[in-house]
């Protein structure tokens, strides 16, 4: 089955366009400052274990701090991936195309979360929230 092509205008395209290409950067910026980049895999970080000496306490918050950052590095990956895939249905033509139901999705929630892939119907039935 062939994705629906985007009717959005132009504008607004560019409109969120320049929106996750903000967001993508805010994220890595976000990632460099506790992770490392794995070279392996394109949109994968490693939280980095932090060396703050060989005492016991020293010892132990390392062991804390790395226990905080590693949900924030899953958090800020999974955001990240979603937007490079909004990116890229962007550069496709299919942005703002529900991946359920195949209608076009409310602007409004687009502007609210750029990387929404379900319209709000959708969504709702997904999450029972009826």
């Amino acid at each position: 089955m062939t994705k629906k092509k985007s009717a959005f205008t132009k504008e607004f395209l560019n409109e969120i366009k320049a929106l996750l290409l903000q967001e993508k950067e805010n994220l890595t910026d976000e990632l460099d400052r506790f992770t490392k980049k794995n070279p392996h895999t394109s949109d994968d970080y490693d939280a980095s274990f932090p060396n703050y000496g060989d005492e016991e306490d020293e010892n132990a918050r390392e062991v804390a701090q790395y226990t905080a950052n590693k949900p924030l590095e899953i958090t800020l990956e999974k955001t990240l991936r979603d937007t490079n895939k909004a990116l890229e249905s962007l550069s496709k033509g299919t942005y703002g195309i529900c991946k359920y139901c195949d209608q076009p999705i409310d602007e409004k929630r687009l502007r609210a979360r750029p990387t929404s892939g379900a319209c709000i119907s959708c969504k709702k039935t997904l999450t029972d929230e009826v």
